[in-house]
């Protein structure tokens, strides 16, 4: 009978070990769903940067494109300014 409180303390204790393992289990668990939601995003972020990257070149092309245009277009002023001048005075 003496035995019967020692064992109910092993006993016990035991329960909280095997709480405290199931605990761990659970948050192994959570460690790895946050290990791969981790892993996601870096891929999310890693195709948003090359859409970015893509989205600067065109940027880039179109800009050379508009500066390009503009240039002609005073040009075209200048040189209409010009032979407009040209018939006034002649």
């Amino acid at each position: 009978m003496s035995d019967n409180p020692r064992l109910n303390r092993i006993e016990e204790k035991i329960d909280k070990i095997a709480d405290a393992m199931v605990e761990m289990a659970r948050f192994e668990e959570k460690l790895g769903n946050y290990e791969k939601y981790r892993d996601e995003s870096w891929a999310r972020m890693n195709r948003f940067s090359e859409k970015l990257d893509s989205i600067e070149y065109k940027v880039n092309d179109n800009a050379r494109t508009v500066s390009t245009i503009n240039k002609l277009f005073w040009v075209l002023i200048v040189a209409s300014a010009g032979a407009i001048a040209t018939n006034i005075w002649m």
